[in-house]
């Protein structure tokens, strides 16, 4: 059960309790209180253990992101000197390398910014569920 779920039942027992005369205090049945700690106390571990598991995959993500984007680079530069060492194209091999190692930066940004947006997104979403 959403631990948010729980402390609604909470509130809701506290507020229908019936009042003690000439306080500012109400009686609640011990039982159903104790039953809803309980349930709290069961939900709340699960809770953290998602959280965790999704903070896991938010770098598991990044880490990912950011090994494509080298390997991309990398490849752009073997590109690129492979392009530059043939004489007839010098001019032309630096042009496209720049390009290649441009674009390649602009793709890790692109999924390092995605992936981080995700996992933003589903901390986002664990954070207003808890």
């Amino acid at each position: 059960m959403d631990v948010l779920v729980l402390i609604d039942k909470l509130d809701d027992s506290i507020h229908n309790g019936k009042p003690v005369p000439l306080t500012d205090q109400v009686r609640v049945e011990r039982e159903e209180i104790y039953d809803i700690l309980d349930q709290m106390r069961a939900t709340v571990p699960e809770e953290i253990k998602q959280a965790r598991w999704i903070v896991k995959e938010r770098q598991e993500m990044l880490a990912e992101a950011k090994r494509e984007a080298e390997r991309i680079i990398r490849e752009a530069r073997d590109q690129q000197e492979r392009l530059i060492n043939q004489q007839e194209v010098v001019r032309l091999a630096e042009r496209q390398a720049e390009d290649i190692v441009e674009e390649a930066r602009s793709r890790e940004r692109e999924i390092r910014l995605g992936a981080e947006d995700y996992a933003d997104d589903i901390l986002n979403t664990l954070e207003v569920n808890l």
